[in-house]
């Protein structure tokens, strides 16, 4: 895999899907235990407002473009090869993998009704998906028992993924503060993949996506929860313009 590239300081993985799974592949079979980001615009626009959340990202083992501006942003860069690794696309790739040894996955993250309707649309379209938990935590900071429990259940069940789906940058705090403490090759923060996959929320169209306007129509249905990240759009542009042009320099720092 090639050197993350430098988007405002934050250091972004230039792949597409089939060169992710199979960076996740590898974490498995060598048993790294590190974890994964997807990052969009404001993914990057959190890592500008928060150094926390800025090293959470920057010490993953991979962060994929999940936002289209950061496809394109790669691609102007030299990363001819890059696409776009959406979290419920990757959630979809692994679990439907045929060939080689089964995975076992676990889901952090949701309700409970969310966790087995998505468990249900998986092993619907997936018929030899391995799930081995799925775990709903509260809306709220866990206390060191519960926190220890989390770890011990994940730990009991030998997931090899545990697919992470608290919102961002939340996930990637968790991730970060979990990484190596958690039993499991890996972890991979999905952001509303769960919600998606599931069929709680509406996905965007294909054609939307793939145009870089799924910020629109996720704004449209969520408005009162969306618009402060999506207002945020402008400066990131903004700012890329200038760390392009070479006016202003960003570090990676982790």
């Amino acid at each position: 895999m090639q050197a993350k590239a430098n988007i405002l300081g934050v250091g972004i993985s230039p792949v597409n899907l089939g060169q992710a799974t199979e960076r996740v592949e590898l974490s498995i079979r060598e048993n790294r235990r590190e974890y994964v980001c997807v990052a969009a615009a404001h993914s990057i626009m959190d890592c500008r407002r928060d150094p926390e959340v800025r090293r959470a990202f920057n010490r993953a083992a991979m962060v994929t473009p999940d936002g289209m501006s950061l496809v394109w942003c790669l691609r102007l860069l030299g990363h001819a090869q890059v696409g776009r690794v959406y979290g419920p696309d990757l959630l979809l790739a692994l679990c439907g993998r045929s060939g080689g040894a089964t995975r076992r996955h676990l889901f952090y993250g949701g309700t409970e009704a969310l966790l087995r309707d998505l468990s249900d649309r998986l092993r619907q379209e997936f018929p030899g998906v391995e799930i081995v938990g799925a775990i709903a935590p509260p809306f709220r900071q866990l206390t060191p028992e519960e926190d220890a429990e989390v770890i011990r259940t994940i730990g009991q069940s030998r997931a090899d993924i545990v697919w992470v789906g608290i919102g961002s940058p939340k996930q990637e705090r968790w991730m970060a503060e979990h990484v190596g403490r958690i039993e499991a090759p890996i972890m991979i923060g999905v952001g509303a993949a769960f919600d998606f996959v599931s069929g709680h929320k509406a996905q965007a169209p294909r054609w939307v996506r793939g145009a870089g306007l799924e910020w629109l129509f996720r704004l449209l249905q969520e408005p009162g929860r969306l618009w402060g990240r999506y207002a945020r759009y402008p400066l990131f542009m903004a700012l890329l313009a200038a760390q392009m042009l070479r006016i202003l320099r960003f570090e990676i720092e982790d």
